[in-house]
């Protein structure tokens, strides 16, 4: 495990990484837009280093006495699964469950990658390969991000189908592919060193879709991330939006070589890669609604509403929410599936259930956090106005007493405002729309992996006493990965273009 020194001078390797509104970033570890992620990074690498942190980040010693960071095994044991979903709750917490892709999310990626290409068939010199990769990453911690490797608006919208692929094959060389095209969003890609491009970018060689790993600064490589999230620069009154903005963005590739150890073959749907990765989403949506629970329990003692029933009322609909995911998260570790080369995967049938909760819960859960304090969050004093000569005797009578002195109350206001009703909770509830597909796909995995559909359907016929014909509702799994939303380029009599002289 490298150090997050380590990773920040990592960081400085020639990236072309632009910010909307910001311009070019020369050095993401010292720019103002990226500065305080690439800090929180680096706090996520020490933390393997941190005594207080040793027994939750590490797992038992080997007979030659070393650790294995649970970030980075590949768990062969349901004992394994939970230990590693343990740190991911522990650590994903510390952000809020802002940062969604960590360099363990990275692993799980490489892991996933390594198991679809041995059940696929892929070439074995590709399977020898993937597995070489996710060694490396978990022997030096460098940081992988994915991205599905779908195009962008434009190139969806051009008059001839075969053009709107996000990605084409410029030439095939004995050392490996040129490649040019745009990709859609992922996360943290300015942040990420390597970045994982799935099988919806049309790329095909004999029949087989084409997926690959490529560096960030990679030649020919501009990474295009959005505008920030707009934040006060006082921490006090932005605790969370001025520390955790994963920058989600494009990837632009003009002529960038990727060698044939880098290519993989795999099927049309990302789902199996993916297969860790939406129980990492999970623990981070769960430390959205922990935090979001923990914030509320704090404001109703702050608030002097700890005894009120309606504020107790909308405290246990939080609980409900939050043990609902916990207990969905525990019956996938502890009643997990396992690939065919042995590895631990949580069952999707009870993650699943429990992710659908949460992204069905979540804006409910910001309205309660919002309605707890009551008018008091929308006018919260700053640290500064608490310490302007002329109104901080006012500002202690008004937001001071009960225990509580007003700069303490006044903190809380302030971390739950960023929490539900900042532009950095807007991101996040944007990207939850469109990571990991959404409802659509997670209603999907939870169609494909419910294992009861016959049992429940021949029991119940069967206690009517009647001789029924055998039930099989197999076909009930037979769902394809939630498909993208077809796009229908206008016309040019609706359009702003000039008719196509033919």
């Amino acid at each position: 495990m490298r150090t997050g020194a380590e990773y920040r001078e990592a960081l400085r390797d020639g990236r072309r990484v632009w910010v909307m509104g910001q311009g070019m970033i020369e050095d993401v570890t010292t720019h103002p837009a990226t500065r305080a992620m690439v800090d929180e990074y680096v706090a996520w690498y020490d933390l393997h280093f941190d005594d207080a942190w040793r027994d939750i980040a590490l797992g038992p010693s080997d007979h030659h006495g070393k650790r294995t960071a649970w970030a980075y095994v590949a768990p062969k044991t349901a004992d394994e699964l939970a230990a590693m979903g343990r740190f991911f709750a522990a650590s994903t917490f510390l952000s809020a469950g802002n940062i969604t892709h960590t360099p363990a999310y990275g692993h799980l990626i490489a892991l996933g990658l390594y198991c679809s290409l041995d059940e696929h068939g892929s070439p074995p010199e590709q399977i020898a390969h993937a597995a070489r990769y996710r060694e490396m990453i978990a022997a030096s911690g460098r940081f992988l991000t994915f991205c599905g490797g779908g195009p962008t608006i434009g190139y969806r919208m051009r008059e001839n189908p075969a053009d709107r692929a996000a990605l084409k094959i410029v030439r095939e060389t004995d050392a490996g592919l040129v490649i040019s095209g745009k990709i859609g969003m992922h996360t943290s890609p300015a942040y990420a060193e390597d970045l994982y491009v799935g099988s919806v970018s049309g790329l095909e060689i004999d029949g087989q879709r084409v997926t690959f790993i490529v560096p960030v600064n990679a030649p020919g490589i501009t990474v295009l991330c959005r505008k920030i999230a707009t934040r006060d620069a006082n921490p006090f009154v932005a605790p969370l939006s001025s520390r955790f903005d994963e920058l989600d963005g494009q990837m632009w590739l003009d002529d960038v070589f990727v060698p044939w150890e880098s290519v993989f073959f795999l099927g049309p749907s990302p789902e199996p890669v993916v297969r860790w990765l939406i129980w990492h989403h999970l623990y981070g949506w769960l430390s959205k609604g922990e935090f979001t629970l923990g914030l509320a329990l704090a404001l109703a003692d702050a608030m002097g509403l700890a005894k009120h029933e309606q504020t107790i009322e909308y405290l246990l609909d939080l609980v409900v929410d939050v043990q609902t995911v916990r207990s969905c998260l525990v019956a996938c570790e502890r009643d997990p599936i396992f690939t065919a080369s042995g590895y631990c995967v949580p069952n999707h049938a009870h993650l699943s259930a429990g992710g659908l909760a949460l992204l069905r819960a979540r804006p409910r859960m910001a309205e309660i956090l919002r309605i707890v304090p009551g008018s008091s969050l929308v006018v919260a004093p700053s640290d500064r106005d608490l310490a302007a000569p002329e109104l901080a005797e006012g500002l202690a009578q008004s937001f001071g007493g009960g225990g509580y002195t007003a700069m303490q109350r006044a903190a809380l206001l302030q971390m739950a405002w960023d929490h539900v009703s900042s532009a950095l909770d807007g991101r996040e509830s944007a990207f939850e729309l469109h990571a990991s597909g959404g409802v659509p796909a997670w209603r999907g995995r939870l169609r494909r992996n419910f294992a009861s559909y016959n049992d429940l359907a021949n029991r119940v016929a069967g206690a009517t006493g009647i001789e029924m014909p055998a039930i099989n509702l197999d076909h009930l799994r037979e769902v394809p990965w939630a498909p993208r939303r077809t796009v229908t380029p206008p016309t040019p009599e609706r359009g702003n273009s000039s008719p196509t002289r033919r």
